[in-house]
């Protein structure tokens, strides 16, 4: 039987470090398998498979999913802060400066 491997990438990073590691694998690895062998949990131990969020290419995708030759893998960390919240707030704070109408959230003309 013929062995193929593939080639591709693993990434991970926080505001203060990032490591990318190319290794080979065999076809028919999945993606939780690929990280645990490419050894980026020994870089970031904190990195926890069952509740970090994984994706090929910027898609999100599942830990059995089957990369492609090529592919990079990306573990995402948690947000710091909900995104609807921010906005929320930073519209709040514009309506309490006079920068945006009151009713519509709109902007307010500039005189």
């Amino acid at each position: 039987m013929n062995q193929e491997n593939l080639a591709i990438e693993v990434v991970y990073g926080t505001p203060e470090k990032q490591v990318l590691l190319e290794l080979n694998i065999e076809l028919g690895v999945s993606v939780e398998q690929a990280i645990l062998s490419s050894g980026i949990t020994q870089h970031f131990p904190e990195i926890d498979l069952q509740t970090s969020k994984v994706g090929i290419w910027n898609r999100a995708c599942k830990l059995s999913d089957i990369p492609k030759d090529g592919d990079r893998i990306e573990i995402y960390r948690p947000l710091i802060a909900d995104p609807k919240e921010v906005r929320r707030k930073r519209a709040e704070k514009a309506k309490e400066e006079g920068r945006a109408n009151k009713v519509t959230g709109g902007r307010t003309k500039q005189k």
